[in-house]
């Protein structure tokens, strides 16, 4: 599938067009092939955004487009171990890393709001340091890839490969959409690519340090995080 719109051009509507149109073509296309028709269609205005549990999408998208921007939440809260893995990613990758932050230091955030806020409105916390950022770091691009997959939980579950995301007005591209678990760990063991090393020390599910835990055996990849609380999202996928 090849695109030869300008797509910074286009409107909403017919960007949303696009996105489905694409959903659909590509919806048993390889995360590569998908990544390229990405890079081919939306070039400087496309980029990866990247928790750094794994580097597996940043490492996809920097052999379809070397250089790629990969976008970085900095929540103020994260696990050491997930700010070495950004920093060995920028380090050894074909990428270029951005680092968001939020408008609020932590310390200014419980200033205003009352320390430990992710115990008391976890929603609220997220809004502030996760998708508020988000919102303005994404303001010059057109589309972003996320590393989404269908069997991490059942909010997930019907995640198309490429889509429309109503809330930013973007094209939203999950390629590994399809892939499960044991694709994850077949594509990072033949390539060495990159991974959170707590993944090896029982959490399935990377995310900032206060809101997430290990998981237990049984449980799906996203059950440590906010767990007890009825929150299975931050914001950026809802």
């Amino acid at each position: 599938m090849t695109e030869t719109l300008q797509t910074g051009q286009l409107g909403a509507e017919e960007l949303r067009e696009l996105a489905e149109r694409a959903g659909r073509e590509l919806e048993n296309a390889s995360a590569p092939e998908i990544l390229q028709w990405a890079a081919d269609t939306f070039g400087k205005r496309f980029c990866v955004t990247s928790s750094m549990e794994d580097a597996v999408v940043a490492h996809l998208a920097s052999r379809a487009f070397p250089g790629v921007d990969v976008v970085f939440l900095d929540t103020g809260y994260h696990f050491e171990e997930t700010i070495g893995t950004r920093d060995a990613v920028e380090a050894v990758m074909d990428v270029n890393v951005i680092t968001l932050t939020p408008r609020q230091t932590v310390a200014e955030q419980d200033a205003e709001y009352g320390p430990k806020l992710h115990d008391r409105d976890p929603d609220l916390c997220c809004k502030l340091r996760k998708v508020k950022p988000l919102e303005e770091g994404l303001t010059s691009y057109t589309a972003w890839a996320t590393g989404l997959r269908r069997d991490e939980s059942p909010t997930r579950a019907n995640t198309p490969v490429v889509g429309w995301d109503e809330k930013r007005q973007k094209v939203k591209i999950s390629p590994i959409a399809r892939w499960t678990q044991d694709d994850v760990d077949a594509y990072v063991a033949e390539h060495g690519v990159l991974t959170n090393p707590l993944l090896m020390d029982g959490y399935a599910s990377v995310g900032c340090k206060p809101c997430t835990r290990r998981v237990l055996e049984g449980e799906d990849a996203r059950a440590g995080r906010w767990a007890g609380r009825g929150k299975t999202e931050c914001g950026l996928h809802d």
